[in-house]
């Protein structure tokens, strides 16, 4: 993950900006900078840097795969007040939203900036990320028009035994069978919510929160739960998976097209220092983690 370009001073030199992001991910390769590849914090950076005429850095809430999406993504990036003094800025970021409208492709938008306090970090003050997941298995497939943001299976899905399987997963637990592997970082997480239901058009809608997510979780748990549900599995071989301290290759990993980040958590700004040091800490003694 990017790290911020510059610290807030809290005497005025500088000002730290919440940026509130949503894209399509299916053309990106993730958010997290790759050489050669085409990702959102790259674009966002390079664009913003030629906005404000200094270095950009952005820090993120939830550091997403490639081909995932996201409607409610957070970063924040410190600046020089003095860039912000421009005649078209008048020192007023909420008019950033409209000059990056016009600068930007179709398939990323920044659509809110807004100061933020100084103890106010994307990443280590979040209290928790919500996902959705779409998944259709419907004999034809998804619908064209929404067919880049939601994933199908193969095999006819029973709902209520889906949530009967992502019940018996809530809680903190140690999620490293659902996990790729990163050197030194846990895996264990706080599942705080994982419930699906068919909407109107009959896609199945996966609702998922936690303090935070290991790399390809949320997919691995979307695929282990549509195995309960199609009959492959039950409900018994779907909680035993949280005894196991290594990745389980027999988890199918769900197609990163119907995964969405919507939405991010955080406390009160006179709690943001509080929860800052507690993320930390636990970070620290646990080696780290992955952002979402």
């Amino acid at each position: 993950m990017s790290e911020p370009a510059v610290t807030a001073s809290g005497d005025g030199g500088f000002c730290r900006l919440r940026l509130d992001i949503s894209y399509d991910g299916t053309d990106f390769a993730g958010w997290a900078r790759q050489i050669g590849q085409r990702t959102v914090c790259e674009l966002l950076e390079e664009t913003l840097s030629t906005v404000l005429r200094v270095p950009v850095r952005l820090t993120v809430a939830g550091r997403t795969d490639a081909g995932v999406h996201a409607t409610g993504q957070v970063a924040h990036t410190d600046v020089p007040e003095t860039c912000l003094d421009t005649r078209s800025i008048a020192g007023d970021p909420s008019r950033l939203v409209g000059r990056l409208a016009k600068m930007l492709p179709d398939d990323v938008r920044v659509r809110r900036i807004e100061r933020g306090s100084a103890d106010f970090d994307a990443r280590f003050s979040a209290l928790r990320r919500h996902y959705m997941y779409r998944l259709t298995d419907a004999r034809w497939g998804s619908e064209p028009i929404h067919a880049r943001s939601t994933a199908t299976w193969s095999r006819p899905l029973d709902v209520d035994a889906m949530n009967g399987a992502s019940e018996s997963l809530l809680g903190l637990n140690d999620f490293a069978a659902f996990c790729r592997r990163r050197e030194g970082a846990t895996t264990i997480r706080d599942l705080q919510r994982f419930s699906w239901h068919r909407d109107h058009d009959g896609v199945l809608i996966g609702a998922v929160s936690a303090d935070a997510f290991c790399w390809s979780m949320v997919r691995s748990l979307v695929g282990a739960v549509a195995s309960v549900g199609d009959g492959r599995r039950n409900v018994d071989w779907c909680r035993g998976l949280l005894t196991e301290t290594t990745r389980n290759s027999k988890i199918p990993v769900a197609d990163a097209r119907g995964l969405c980040l919507v939405g991010v958590d955080y406390p009160p700004e006179s709690e943001l220092a509080a929860r800052n040091e507690i993320t930390r800490d636990v970070r620290s003694a646990t080696g780290g983690c992955c952002g979402g």
